[in-house]
């Protein structure tokens, strides 16, 4: 029998042992599961998703069991006089009936980062601001996200004249000066919208907070837009698109079901290092009285009373700055965390 010939062993079913020698060195993984790896690896990133989630936790549950209300005024007692021994309380002080009541022997809640002018419990204002200025944040993000998204598709993928007029638009609102744009649409539209609102079901949300996410639509929308411009000038030449538009795919259906998945990352990416701008966007407007309505607290609105007393009572003032900072950074961190372990570019 000669040498390059097969005998009937050579087709027999291999053993176990030849299938795990044969088998590859690195298992099968997704996109998903290795860019999760590489962020887990990020300890700063990691870190800050942590602190983030304790954040979101802290807002959303403590007020379900928090013994005061963020508009409660604790000297305020029906059928008696106002207790004025409520207002300006230090950190874990208390009021004269409370006082009374644990040499009583009852126990009192404290009040652990005192009380407000008007006598309300401080850190549940706190706990509330955060919620608030998490929430506009990340509305204001998906509107941004959902201008932005469907703008620059149609730039990208319709070219010509079309990318053209849509680009020069952007070039003009990226001229204008951003914070007096956002000052002086805010205030007008505060104005306008104020009796219009009235009574509808945009009533709750209040003529400043609506205005605030009208802002958003009408400028932060663009950095958006040119990222995803770029995604799809440079996918719609592959050779599934061209095998789609021959077939005879509409433009709508290419876009949503070719080129929008594909770059799903960087829109992702990119969504979450929106949030950061828009909580501190919405934190200055407030401050400037141009946020959130009273007497619903945001972090920038607190710490904008806290200037009243800022000699008297410095924790009423650091406490929010210091939540802003915190919440800043940590999305700041990992929205980084998130682009070096899922943009295609970076990848090691």
């Amino acid at each position: 029998m000669q040498e390059n010939e097969f005998s009937s062993e050579d087709f027999l079913p291999a053993t176990e042992e030849e299938k795990t020698y044969a088998a590859p060195d690195r298992p099968a993984t997704t996109f998903f599961k290795d860019g999760m790896k590489r962020l887990l690896q990020n300890k700063v990133a990691t870190v800050s998703a942590v602190l983030l989630i304790l954040v979101v936790l802290m807002a959303v549950i403590l007020p379900l069991f928090w013994p005061y209300g963020y508009s409660q005024m604790l000297g305020n007692r029906p059928g008696k006089p106002m207790d004025a021994s409520y207002n300006n309380l230090a950190p874990f002080a208390y009021g004269q009936s409370e006082i009374k009541r644990i040499e009583a022997g009852e126990k009192v809640f404290p009040h652990i980062f005192g009380t407000d002018a008007s006598g309300r419990d401080y850190f549940i204002r706190v706990v509330y601001g955060t919620r608030i200025s998490l929430l506009v944040g990340f509305f204001a993000s998906i509107i941004v996200l959902i201008v932005g998204l469907t703008v620059g598709a149609v730039a990208g993928y319709f070219g010509g004249k079309v990318d053209l007029v849509i680009m020069r638009i952007v070039d003009i609102i990226y001229s204008l000066p951003d914070t007096l744009m956002v000052i002086l649409l805010a205030s007008v539209l505060k104005t306008a919208l104020g009796a219009k609102i009235q009574g509808t079901v945009l009533g709750s949300l209040g003529s400043n907070m609506l205005s605030l996410f009208l802002v958003f639509a009408a400028l932060y929308w663009v950095s958006m837009a040119r990222l995803i411009r770029g995604q799809i000038l440079s996918l719609r030449e592959q050779e599934y698109v061209l095998s789609a538009r021959a077939s005879g795919a509409k433009a709508g259906w290419i876009i949503r079901k070719h080129l929008i998945p594909n770059c799903i990352s960087v829109v992702v990416i990119s969504t979450a290092l929106q949030i950061p701008n828009a909580i501190f966007t919405e934190s200055y407007l407030s401050f400037l009285g141009l946020g959130v309505n009273a007497p619903m607290p945001s972090l920038g609105s607190l710490a904008a009373e806290a200037l009243n007393g800022i000699h008297s009572y410095p924790h009423r003032l650091v406490v929010p700055a210091l939540a802003i900072s915190l919440i800043v950074l940590a999305l700041n961190l990992f929205g980084d965390g998130l682009r070096d372990a899922f943009d295609p570019k970076l990848k090691h």
